[in-house]
C-alpha cells in the first residue's frame, strides 16, 4: 500500500441512504468512510463473493464500495442495515 491518500466519492444511492439513516448512525459510519482515504481494504474489510465489490461492516450497518486501483479512488455505492437486500444488484 502507498502512502498517497485515496479520493472517497459517494454514489448518489449513498447518498440518498445515507440522509435516511438516524443521525446516531450517521455519525458511526463517518471514521469508517473517511478512514478508507488512508487505507481501501482496512481489517474487517471483506470482497463480496462473485464480485469486485468490497464490504465495510460498522456494527449493524454495511458500505459496499468499490476500488478503482488505477484512479486510486473509491466510491460508496451503498449504505444500509444488514438485511439479505443490502448486497442485491451489487454483483
Amino acid at each position: 500500500m502507498s502512502d498517497e491518500a485515496w479520493q472517497v466519492d459517494l454514489a448518489p444511492a449513498a447518498q440518498r441512504q445515507l440522509r435516511k439513516l438516524p443521525s446516531d448512525a450517521t455519525a458511526r459510519l463517518r471514521g469508517p468512510i473517511l478512514a478508507l482515504a488512508r487505507d481501501p481494504r482496512p481489517a474487517g474489510a471483506a470482497s463480496l463473493e462473485g464480485s469486485l465489490f468490497w464490504r465495510l461492516r460498522a456494527g449493524d450497518l454495511r458500505v459496499v464500495n468499490g476500488i478503482d486501483e488505477t484512479e486510486h479512488r473509491i466510491v460508496i455505492l451503498r449504505v444500509a442495515r444488514r438485511s439479505e437486500s443490502t448486497y442485491r444488484r451489487v454483483r
